[in-house]
């Protein structure tokens, strides 16, 4: 005994989800990717042409007009800038006099896929900015500005705070004020101005933030699908895909934004939110330097008077659920375990796969047989359901005589044509009156989505699978590969990952076990749809994390196991058709929709019958 049509069919659909969501996702990025470029086009084709010898003189003129401009009056005259670095147990920071800025986060705990630190924050193009009026009332920038740096203080909590200053002779100071924890990756960040009212125009300070995500996993591609420009507005997260240039103006109050990696995050945040916020990101177009540049143009109010100052926060650390939730300020966020239609899915990753998940870590060291059992456990807790579908099919089937039958009777031997209608009527009659029910195997499938999507997020967003090995995979949270092909497969990739293949054939294998057994196996769709489903998801797994492709190769040999041991040891069809001849003798009792809905079907049977009669006049 096998499963039945509507159990194949709610298999159908989910597998037909999971490649539209993956062919709707891919047409609306090549869509995006054409309108982009003929927007840049137009641009460029617009931009007047410019004499290169003109251009060459322009040069010439600025660069002499800033050779005879006079030095800042707000550092000291043949000021350079020095380096200071400020370590704590989890991450490097080394800040830069000029701007008073991080030049460089390391972070310890974390390697990238050539095995050197993660380095979230280094180059030229990373920078924390804002202009401000001298006593010239000449326009300069902080990012220019050379400080001076003060000792490092460690603090009785052992933090340690590291503070910048730049002034002139007429009392006027900045000074930049970053504290940074014992063990935490927040660093908080203070902007104190003195005479602010001359420094700054009504009463705002308005910052340019600079970052710069280079690539840190091994799959440049796949991290850059999973990278995004996420904040919070109105007290609602939300983000943008990062895969492609764009710019987003932002009409209420930002608490914070930031760039999230595959699994690592840059994010500004302030205190008194950020208004009139525009942020703009670029990606390369022919290198893989770095996945995206970000520049972010914010408005920060200044409280009125002469003295003021901007409290800011600045993260550098990892997509860390349990790390971002202690915040209190929505960056869990940024871990994606569901969004879009299946945003409701990151309530299950939350409240029982991350918990299960971290309670098994902690008690089993091999990150694999973690996997596995939860795999288990989400098999134990879904056997009643599966159960339920091969009940129902086994139902089906003892059914089935009788259905033939009434095809045969509702079938014109001379046309060789079904009534499908009455024989629709009939066949529901007949269910009821045996205890079955139509969707007796398709809900339970259908009921198995969450689960599938949940975890298909889960492995993707969860950054404690990263750099753990399991058999021949080096990092469960990429794809796993035991040959690199000489060239590239359109929609397979250029290597083959071995747990995808496992997935791919234990898939079949169900399907050839519960295509043999079936019932009805007359609708060449029926028949074959099950093995190609397989086969297509081969490409689409093949760029998964390992972790993923080896959970499903362990579910589906659990569920063909299943499937063998319920429906040849566990159900009793003996006793299901005394069951069902029992429940044949009891009245069928008819809800009013089943009453109308029989009424209606009758009815159109009627209208059908006349209308052929008519027909044959």
């Amino acid at each position: 005994m096998g499963m039945d049509r509507n159990t194949i069919i709610g298999f159908i659909l989910i597998g037909a989800l999971l490649i539209g969501m993956f062919a709707i996702n891919s047409k609306s990025r090549l869509k995006y990717e054409g309108e982009q470029k003929r927007i840049a086009d137009s641009i460029e084709a617009a931009k007047p042409k410019i004499d290169p010898k003109i251009a060459h003189l322009d040069s010439l003129k600025t660069d002499s007009l800033k050779s005879t401009e006079s030095q800042s009056s707000f550092q000291a005259e043949g000021a350079k800038a020095q380096n200071i670095t400020i370590e704590n147990e989890v991450m490097k920071i080394t800040f830069s006099s000029k701007g008073a800025q991080p030049e460089e986060v390391i972070l310890k705990n974390y390697k990238k896929y050539d095995s050197t630190n993660v380095v979230l924050q280094h180059g030229d193009f990373n920078k924390i900015s804002y202009p401000f009026q001298d006593k010239a009332n000449h326009t300069e920038n902080s990012s220019d500005l050379i400080f001076t740096a003060q000792p490092v203080i460690v603090n009785a909590d052992k933090s340690q705070t590291l503070v910048f200053t730049a002034g002139d002779s007429s009392g006027r100071q900045i000074t930049h004020q970053y504290i940074i924890p014992a063990n935490d990756y927040m660093i908080n960040f203070n902007i104190i101005i003195k005479d602010a009212n001359n420094l700054f125009s009504q009463n705002a300070l308005n910052l340019v933030w600079q970052t710069e995500a280079d690539q840190i996993e091994k799959d440049y591609k796949y991290e850059e699908t999973q990278t995004h420009i996420s904040f919070v507005k109105d007290n609602k997260f939300d983000f943008e895909y990062a895969g492609k240039g764009d710019t987003k103006t932002f009409n209420q109050p930002l608490d914070w934004i930031g760039v999230k990696q595959q699994f690592f995050i840059a994010a500004l945040s302030a205190k008194d939110k950020m208004t009139n916020v525009t942020t703009e990101w670029k990606v390369p177009s022919d290198t893989n330097t770095y996945l995206v540049r970000s520049t972010t143009n914010a408005r920060l109010n200044l409280q009125p008077g002469r003295d003021a100052s901007v409290a800011l926060q600045l993260y550098y650390g990892p997509s860390d659920y349990n790390i971002l939730k202690k915040y209190d300020n929505k960056m869990e966020n940024m871990v994606p375990y569901g969004s879009g239609i299946f945003a409701f899915v990151k309530y299950i990753n939350r409240y029982f796969l991350l918990p299960v998940f971290e309670f098994l870590q902690k008690n089993v060291a091999s990150m694999g047989m973690v996997i596995l059992l939860l795999t288990l456990l989400i098999r134990l807790i879904t056997s009643p359901i599966l159960y339920k579908s091969y009940l129902s099919g086994a139902k089906m089937k003892l059914l089935k005589p009788e259905v033939d039958a009434l095809k045969l009777k509702f079938t014109d031997p001379k046309t060789k044509q079904m009534d499908q209608q009455a024989f629709s009527m009939e066949q529901m009659k007949l269910w009821k009156s045996a205890g079955v029910s139509p969707l007796g195997g398709c809900l339970p499938a259908l009921l198995q989505i969450p689960i599938f999507m949940s975890l298909y997020y889960f492995f993707q967003s969860n950054i404690d699978l990263r750099g753990k090995s399991f058999l021949w995979a080096k990092d469960l949270a990429s794809y796993d590969s035991i040959y690199k092909l000489p060239f590239n497969i359109p929609f397979y990739g250029d290597h083959v990952s071995l747990f995808t293949l496992t997935a791919v054939v234990t898939s079949l294998l169900i399907s050839i076990y519960s295509m043999n057994s079936m019932q009805d196996n007359s609708n060449p769709l029926m028949k074959y749809m099950p093995y190609i489903f397989p086969v297509l998801l081969l490409g689409v797994f093949n760029r998964l994390p390992s972790a993923l492709t080896w959970y499903y190769t362990i579910s589906n040999t659990i569920t063909l196991i299943l499937q063998i041991v319920i429906q040849k040891y566990i159900i009793n069809h003996e006793k299901i058709l005394a069951e069902i001849s029992e429940k044949r003798k009891q009245p069928v009792k008819k809800s009013k929709l089943a009453e109308r809905m029989e009424a209606m079907q009758e009815a159109q049977r009627k209208m059908q019958e006349l209308k052929n009669k008519g027909n044959k006049k």
